[in-house]
């Protein structure tokens, strides 16, 4: 049964005795406990009360003048674009991708472009011997950076390790590491979730920018307990192909800045080299006029990448039953774009195989695309190229409406700078400088392709 919880309480003093005494224990002061009738109680609510005994909590105004943690340029102009500005005091930042895919390379380059500038970096690894990273760093011509190296895999010796917080530290990989407060192997759930969380702290409390590196899983999201994600304040992810030299850093998650920016990377002979002018990887160069061949302004954050969709289209005997293969973009969206073709526009797709592919190995997920792949998909099933020097962008709705889309100046822009002089986009945008074509309906821009 509940109970009343009986307390008494000095009237000299204030301080709170459990039972009655002649005497307070707190000012020493004679006959001054006065019982006082507190609240009913259960059993529980008396082991779980979390109103007492606990330690108060400074409150800080929102508009208060307090100075924000200070960026942390890496030196890489693209990675300090996908962060948002550069590496934040006192953040933790996890970065996935591929194995292979140059993770390690791009944080050891911009490790020993710090501790160049005047930085306190550690490199702790997990996976390598600090002589293997040292062989790759004179391997990138950065042997003479003041970065220390250390292998290790224990949290407490890591953090035991720093008597003064470095500046930024790297960890390769989260993975790897073992906290000695939980049972189990390295790599287990809770052994991942324990040592994020006491390095994370340590960010926290010491100020330090902490980087953490992750594995992913087949399917490229990053392996262990969804809540690591959580955990941090940004996610990256290091995309590409390995068979194409260009890598994307792109922002899953970021505290302190967007997650429409991207970092764009060539991998050569001394490291990942950052890419100024993205559309030079991704656009072909076309001596002659090719049918299914159509340049996209796709826009990644505040930066507009023109690509090549290209798209093929072969006709087959009549019962056979035709294939779709998508790469790079949506195979639902291709699907889409199929039938509204078919449906609005009178062109049957029934007995032909299509191919799409993004050039350069770019993966696109902007609707924005839509017109393109739909110009693309024409030209190759009508035979007629499309002119090498048009561009086209606008969403396609499923009642064959073409539809505006954000930042088409920027994107009209970029395509005015790379020498392309006509535009096929949605109807009511204007612009200086380049011929544009509008169209209200995707029925509009066959007839336009077809001479109807």
């Amino acid at each position: 049964m509940a109970k009343a919880q009986k307390r008494y309480v000095c009237q000299a003093c204030g301080s709170v005795a459990s039972k009655w005494a002649g005497q307070c224990d707190d000012c020493l002061d004679w006959n001054t406990l006065v019982e006082d009738a507190g609240a009913v109680v259960t059993p529980f609510s008396a082991r779980h009360n979390l109103q007492a005994g606990g330690r108060a909590v400074t409150l800080v105004a929102l508009d208060s003048e307090i100075p924000l943690p200070d960026r942390i340029p890496s030196g890489i102009a693209e990675l300090d674009r996908a962060l948002g500005g550069g590496f934040v005091a006192g953040s933790a930042t996890l970065i996935g991708g591929d194995p292979g895919i140059g993770k390690s390379t791009l944080l050891l380059q911009a490790a020993a472009k710090l501790a160049l500038a005047g930085r306190r970096v550690a490199y702790v690894s997990g996976e390598e011997a600090a002589d293997q990273v040292r062989l790759r760093a004179r391997r990138l011509g950065l042997g003479n950076a003041p970065v220390g190296l250390a292998a290790a895999t224990s949290v407490r010796d890591i953090l035991a390790t720093f008597p003064v917080a470095p500046d930024l530290l790297i960890i390769d990989s989260i993975q790897t590491m073992h906290s000695d407060l939980i049972e189990g192997a390295a790599g287990t759930v809770s052994q991942v979730r324990a040592s994020a969380g006491e390095l994370i702290r340590f960010a926290k409390e010491r100020g330090t920018a902490v980087v953490l590196v992750g594995h992913v899983t087949k399917d490229g999201s990053i392996a262990g307990p969804r809540v690591l994600e959580h955990m941090v304040d940004t996610v990256l992810s290091f995309e590409g192909e390995r068979s194409h030299q260009y890598r994307i850093l792109r922002a899953i998650k970021n505290r302190f800045g967007g997650t429409d920016e991207i970092g764009v990377f060539a991998m050569g002979e001394d490291g990942l080299g950052e890419v100024g002018n993205p559309s030079s990887l991704f656009l072909t160069t076309r001596g002659e006029a090719v049918t299914g061949t159509v340049v996209f302004p796709a826009l990644e954050g505040t930066r507009p990448v023109l690509v090549e969709v290209q798209a093929l289209t072969v006709r087959l005997a009549s019962g056979a039953t035709p294939r779709r293969a998508v790469v790079g973009w949506d195979s639902g969206r291709l699907a889409m774009v199929l039938a509204v073709l078919e449906a609005r526009c009178g062109l049957s797709f029934a007995s032909s195989e299509v191919y799409l592919n993004i050039a350069g190995g770019y993966r696109l997920s902007d609707p924005a695309a839509d017109l393109a792949v739909a110009a693309a998909l024409i030209s190759a099933f009508s035979e007629r190229p499309v002119p090498a020097d048009v561009i086209a962008f606008g969403e396609v709705a499923l009642s064959g409406e073409v539809r505006p889309v954000s930042h088409a100046g920027l994107r009209l822009k970029e395509a005015t700078k790379l020498g392309f002089e006509r535009a096929w986009l949605p109807s009511g945008v204007k612009a200086d400088g380049i011929a544009l074509n509008g169209f209200r309906s995707l029925g509009a821009l066959v007839d336009f392709m077809l001479g109807r």
